[in-house]
């Protein structure tokens, strides 16, 4: 029975393809467009559509392994993994589907005879879960899939249990297509006794097998409506099914995950499970060593962080990238604090990932040299303040611990959070560790403080939840300079398709038409806008986007009234000209970054426009000014080459075939494509490097002279390992040029120096303000002496004085202290029988440990007879003795040296 996880797997895949089932790649863990999820969490995500019968395509039956991340939303297993032996946060998910083909009959047949016949799994030790049924929701016990266990296979009756809606009604989200479902679960106790144990979230008896019947649709409103059609979406953990096939109790030890394990075991002296005393140390199942549970972390997030990664999701703090951040850091804090790991480590467990699973998803060896590089920057950065970060944690434990209290402040968790990129949940689990817990309301009421200088309104219109939109054929859409015929086939009224009644003036809607030539946004592409005009009446189209097949018109009747079948003129804007420029540039600004940049770089996104395009891109630096001139340089050769952009409907696999040709990231793709060239020979297949060829379904210009020009205008960074670019054409890039000629003539005559002179001006006029900063105030030839330098566990910090007492000068060299490293800066004048105290503090220390500025003036100042005070980071304080200032600077010292231990 025993058999390799790879074999596992490719046993799964053949056994359905004899069945009529079509092989689908694994779709991206950045679902394409589908705003209700943060990852690809299921096999069925990239069938949504499908699904809710907004789309079609050439088969009616499917298999995969899917990968998929489960570390927020409704399906989140962060917290478990690492406690347990069989959750993780990145898995793969073996499925077959069937879209309104074969349902519950078929499923369950094929399910028990690859599980007892190909892989000989006993029988006596599975047990077949069906759905009881729910009240609230007016759904009734699924007593077909209960008698087709007993007919169409041998199990033994009894093992056929009936669960809740918890356990057996399968909801991908809080919205979206659902249904009863039929969990397949083996009993791995030593005596086969766990039948108690089903369904109770014990690593001695597991599901391994869901059979999802999909014949349901939740929308917003938590209400079912049927589905078109049924489907069959089933679900198989590749982790799990290979633990039960290889005779262990934990999933870290089968080989997924041993070789992962070893590794770690290079970087640190703890053995995984040396101390159980059993033949296999690597199948413990305990969670009290907690170096043990530090490697299944450790294992399961190397995984998690590779393939995430390699999909274009990069470490952020917003959405799925503050989610992979977390899992990085959550792997860095156990590696450091548990496995004693010194310096970044988790770069040298990519290597292994990409060994053991390479062969299968490609992409990760294509984008490992990238994944190592982001990983490493991203746990440096974090390294930098993870020490100091538990330090404050301890320091902070230890206080309400003698306060005879257990709950940490919310405080102190968003200091963390905001000062040393602490995730909230880290900080929960590091109480949790020493039996304490978070102020959680606090600490979220501080958070929305925090967000609400950066929060957006994130009104988008959604159609998930609209079942039965029909197909649009959109393919006038690559000619919309002429008006085209359609019909109104109905409009979508909240969460309802109308096909009934009538539209007023003044009535806002999204219509659906039986064909359209507006483009629907997708593909970084924005939506058209234009209008629908009949005789007397028209509908003002603000934006196009797509739902599956369907394409939607939103806007509002100006004119007129809008019946259900009503023939109307569909009318595009002329800024879709605009769009289209900045379209076929995006492709030459690929190709050209590629080219000056290295191939490394891969598309992150864009959002092409009629008033601008946006280029987003895998990069982990600046790119230069001499590199964006050469970038600019190319494209505009090509541009001014005026040459032919041809565009090839091919398959699928034949693109993939062809040299250099790009994808994006997260971008769904069917099984026919449609490819945009650039300078491509007739021969499509003969294409090289100098050619700019991607997969797009986008709207283009026949030739890049149409572009007229290119202008880079800026070059940013987005996220850790992201940068944009952003550029004009056209009419917009010949109006900014002109925009900057005016300025830089403007320049000119206030410096009276020629444009070309401008540089070397401005510069040395830095450098003459520079040099006369440095100067003391009224030329008195004053100067500063650094007293005392103390360097303690939280920081470092200066005390001078100052031969005069000129404040100017005195802060000055509080900045200049700070630059050069100095975390508190404390300076002493006196002028005549005037004393001025002037104290610094950045505000990471006043973050980190309460240190303020007023509070150090105020405890010195009284010293040579004086007071003052000010904000935490800056204050100044005046004395009447300037006898005492020698003492009062000895005085300064002893108390930020105290303060920062």
């Amino acid at each position: 029975m025993s058999r390799t996880c790879k074999e596992i797997r490719a046993d799964f895949i053949k056994f359905f393809e004899d069945r009529g089932h079509t092989f689908v790649p694994s779709s991206s863990l950045l679902p394409g467009d589908d705003p209700t999820l943060l990852f690809t969490n299921a096999g069925m995500n990239q069938y949504k559509e499908l699904f809710l019968g907004t789309a079609v395509r050439d088969y009616v039956r499917a298999a995969n392994t899917q990968k998929c991340i489960r570390a927020g939303g409704k399906h989140n297993d962060l917290e478990d993994v690492g406690r347990d032996t069989y959750h993780h946060t990145f898995f793969e998910m073996l499925g077959n589907w069937s879209f309104g083909d074969y349902f519950k009959e078929d499923a369950i047949k094929w399910a028990w005879e690859l599980l007892t016949e190909v892989w000989g799994l006993p029988k006596d030790r599975l047990y077949a879960t069906v759905f009881e049924g729910d009240a609230a929701d007016g759904l009734e016990a699924d007593d077909e899939a209960r008698k087709l266990w007993t007919e169409l296979t041998d199990i033994d009756p009894s093992h056929i249990l009936m669960g809740n809606k918890k356990d057996n009604f399968w909801e991908m989200g809080d919205t979206g297509p659902c249904g009863p479902c039929s969990e397949v679960h083996i009993d791995l106790t030593p005596d086969g006794s766990g039948k108690s144990l089903v369904n109770a979230d014990d690593a001695r008896v597991i599901e391994i097998w869901n059979l999802v019947f999909i014949q349901f649709n939740r929308g917003a409103d938590g209400s079912l409506t049927p589905l078109p059609a049924r489907h069959v979406d089933t679900g198989m953990g590749l982790e799990r099914v290979g633990m039960a096939m290889q005779g262990k109790k934990s999933n870290y030890a089968t080989d997924l995950f041993v070789p992962i394990i070893e590794k770690i075991e290079t970087l640190t002296e703890h053995r995984y499970g040396a101390s159980a005393g059993i033949e296999d140390r690597f199948d413990v199942a305990d969670a009290d060593d907690i170096g043990n549970v530090a490697c299944r972390v450790i294992a399961d997030h190397a995984r998690t962080l590779t393939f995430a990664i390699a999909d274009g999701i990069i470490p952020s703090n917003e959405g799925r990238g503050y989610v992979v951040r977390r899992i990085l850091r959550r792997a860095a804090r156990y590696g450091r604090q548990y496995l004693n790991i010194e310096g970044t480590f988790l770069a040298t467990l990519i290597e292994t990932v990409v060994e053991l699973m390479g062969d299968v998803f490609p992409e990760i060896v294509e984008r490992k040299d990238y994944v190592i590089a982001t990983v490493t920057e991203e746990e440096e950065s974090f390294g930098r303040t993870l020490d100091r970060g538990i330090q404050l944690f301890n320091r902070q434990a230890d206080k309400v611990k003698a306060a005879g209290q257990n709950t940490l402040g919310g405080d102190v968790a968003f200091d963390l959070y905001a000062t040393y990129g602490f995730p909230v949940d880290l900080t929960q689990l590091m109480a949790e560790e020493i039996e304490m817990e978070v102020d959680m309301d606090d600490f979220r009421a501080k958070m929305d403080e925090h967000r609400d200088a950066s929060k957006g309104d994130g009104s988008t219109f959604k159609v998930d939840a609209v079942a039965g939109l029909p197909a649009c054929d959109d393919s006038g859409k690559y000619a919309h300079d002429e008006a085209l015929g359609a019909s109104v086939i109905g409009w979508v009224d909240g969460e309802n398709f109308v096909t009934e009644g009538s539209l007023a003036a003044g009535a806002e809607s999204v219509v659906v038409l039986d064909k359209t030539n507006f483009y629907g946004q997708s593909g970084g592409q924005l939506g058209d806008s234009g209008q629908l005009v009949w005789d007397g009446g028209r509908f003002a189209v603000s934006d196009t986007q797509v739902a599956g097949d369907c394409i939607l018109h939103m806007g509002a009747v100006v004119e007129g009234s809008l019946q259900v079948g009503q023939s109307v003129q569909c009318e595009v804007n002329t800024d879709r000209l605009a769009t289209m420029r900045n379209h076929t540039a995006t492709h030459l600004l690929n190709w050209a970054l590629r080219k000056v940049v290295g191939d490394q770089v891969n598309q992150a996104g864009s959002e092409v426009g009629p008033h601008h395009l946006r280029f987003d891109f895998s990069h982990g630096k600046a790119v230069d000014a001499e590199q964006l001139a050469e970038v600019e340089r190319l494209v505009n050769d090509r541009v001014m080459a005026d040459e032919a952009v041809s565009i090839n409907n091919m398959s699928l696999d034949d693109a993939r075939k062809i040299p250099g040709v790009r994808a994006v990231f997260g971008e769904k793709y069917g099984q026919e494509v449609r490819v945009v060239s650039i300078g491509a020979a007739a021969e499509i297949e003969d294409a090289d490097a100098n050619y700019a060829i991607e997969l797009c379904g986008g709207t283009h210009m026949r030739s890049t002279g149409g572009i007229g020009l290119f202008k880079i205008v800026s070059e940013e960074s987005v996220a850790k390992g992201v940068r944009r670019i952003t550029a004009l054409t056209g009419n917009k890039a010949v109006e900014h040029i002109q925009r900057m000629e005016v300025v830089i003539k403007g320049v000119s005559g206030v410096l009276r120096a020629p444009a070309d002179a401008l540089v070397d001006r401005i510069t040395a006029m830095q450098k003459e303000i520079k040099e006369l900063r440095k100067r003391p105030a009224g030329g008195g030839g004053s100067a500063i002496s650094v007293v005392s330098e103390i360097n303690g566990a939280q920081g470092k910090a200066v005390v001078a004085l100052a031969d005069g007492g000129d404040s100017g000068q005195m802060r000055n060299f509080c900045d200049q202290q700070r630059q050069k490293g100095a975390d508190a800066v404390f300076v002493g004048g006196a002028d005549g029988g005037k004393v001025i105290l002037i104290a610094m503090v950045n505000q990471e220390l006043v973050d980190s440990s309460g240190i303020k500025a007023g509070d150090w003036v105020k405890e010195i100042a009284p010293i040579v007879g004086g007071g003052g005070g000010g904000k935490p980071t800056l204050a100044q304080a005046g004395g009447k003795d300037p006898s005492k200032l020698s003492d009062a600077l000895t005085t300064a010292g002893q108390w930020i040296g105290a303060k920062l231990g």
